[in-house]
């Protein structure tokens, strides 16, 4: 018999089973406890660092575009002082456009990184939580009936 064969017969529930026969399930019951909370795990922290990542990706965005400013208001001070006014004016238009794009990439990485903060897998705390609490005894069973048993 499997262990997945075994699991599978333990989560049907049963009855006539021997109590050396459900101790043997035991090690198997365990394994796939963990492996579902490990997989939990996974699942939140890759999110987290999903939200990381893309808000990074706005930071670095609005890095450039303040690069690109910088370059333009250097533009606009060296026709400022060729007095050619037309030409200046227009620069810092630019550069001002530039630094307002700046401020909205800006602005979407930081509420991009506090969405994914905290960086605690709640999900995973929350069901751990509940294994401890069965295994000690304590609380229910989710969807068991006490009288089930």
């Amino acid at each position: 018999m499997t262990d997945s064969t075994r699991s599978d017969k333990v989560r049907r529930g049963t009855r006539s089973r021997s109590f050396f026969a459900l101790v043997q399930d035991v090690p198997t019951l365990v394994t796939d406890l963990v492996k579902g909370e490990l997989a939990l795990l996974k699942y939140e922290i890759i999110g987290t660092l999903k939200a990381f990542g893309i808000g990074a990706g706005f930071l670095v965005g609005a890095l450039v575009f303040v690069f690109a400013m910088l370059g333009v208001l250097l533009t606009g001070i060296v026709l400022l002082i060729a007095i050619w006014l037309p030409g200046w004016l227009s620069a810092l238009i630019v550069a001002f456009v530039l630094l307002l794009v700046a401020a909205l990439l800006a602005l979407l990485g930081y509420k991009s990184i506090k969405k994914g903060l905290p960086a605690v897998p709640e999900k995973t705390i929350a069901s751990l939580k509940r294994d401890l609490k069965a295994v000690k005894g304590v609380g229910t069973i989710p969807g068991r009936d006490v009288t089930d048993v």
